[in-house]
């Protein structure tokens, strides 16, 4: 559930006195709810025209009350309906517009019966090269070496999954400490042989003939992921000797 500016709970933001907000303040509001959530995937969604930030005259993103919610329901589309950010967009331009505009339905009625289908998720949000330099701020000599370490890889048709935006933030991020991308390989290791462990345990679901099974199986390997992401931080800080806030 996102807080209000005061503290308190809520499924959104309470607060109507039109204070404007800084992404940093934004992302804080929305990491109770979203704890992957980062500035670079906010500037991605501002980029895809979901959320349009006002501006200051020296160029930063102030967010409205309103921007907050939006952000919100974007992200729960994205994590609970498996939409990519097009439908999401036109979905909420519709509403803004006062339009009737129903979310895409696992189930229909056939002689008064509601038939589960095999409804296919919808693909991820992709993004083009160009997009992902400009996202994540970087050169296209640094992509091409991060692509050769396997940090970054492209889709077979040369795109990429938008979460690539955030990979590259972080790795740009970590080079500022003298991190280079050689010293990620065992970062990347990690993080393959712990997705690795939650395949073991979700492939036999997502191979059953039941859709409600199927269904269940991508959201038991989200929680899964979740879990394994909190462990892992939660070990890098105890090797460390710090706390994080």
């Amino acid at each position: 559930m996102l807080k209000t500016p005061s503290g308190g709970a809520g499924h959104g933001i309470a607060a109507t006195d039109g204070r404007l907000m800084s992404i940093g303040a934004v992302l804080a509001l929305l990491r109770d709810e979203f704890p992957d959530i980062t500035i670079s995937k906010i500037r991605f969604l501002e980029s895809e025209g979901l959320v349009e930030p006002r501006r200051t005259p020296s160029g930063y993103r102030k967010f409205s009350v309103q921007d907050v919610e939006r952000l919100g329901h974007v992200l729960r589309m994205q994590r609970d309906h498996y939409l990519p950010l097009k439908v999401i967009r036109e979905h909420l331009d519709a509403m803004e517009r006062g339009e009737a505009a129903p979310l895409p339905a696992l189930c229909r009625q056939r002689d008064g019966e509601t038939i589960l289908e095999a409804v296919q998720a919808p693909a991820p949000a992709r993004i083009g090269r160009a997009e992902l330099l400009a996202a994540a701020g970087i050169a296209e000599p640094e992509l091409t070496e991060w692509e050769s370490y396997g940090l970054i890889t492209p889709l077979p048709d040369g795109a990429y999954e938008a979460e690539a935006v955030t990979v590259a933030s972080l790795v740009a991020e970590l080079g500022r400490f003298g991190i280079e991308p050689r010293h990620l390989r065992v970062m990347k290791g990690a993080a393959e042989r712990e997705a690795g462990l939650v395949d073991q345990v979700v492939a036999p679901l997502r191979r059953h003939r039941n859709p409600q099974t199927r269904a269940h199986a991508e959201a038991r390997a989200k929680e899964l992921a979740h879990l394994t992401v909190k462990l892992h931080a939660a070990l890098v800080q105890t090797a460390l000797g710090v706390r994080l806030p």
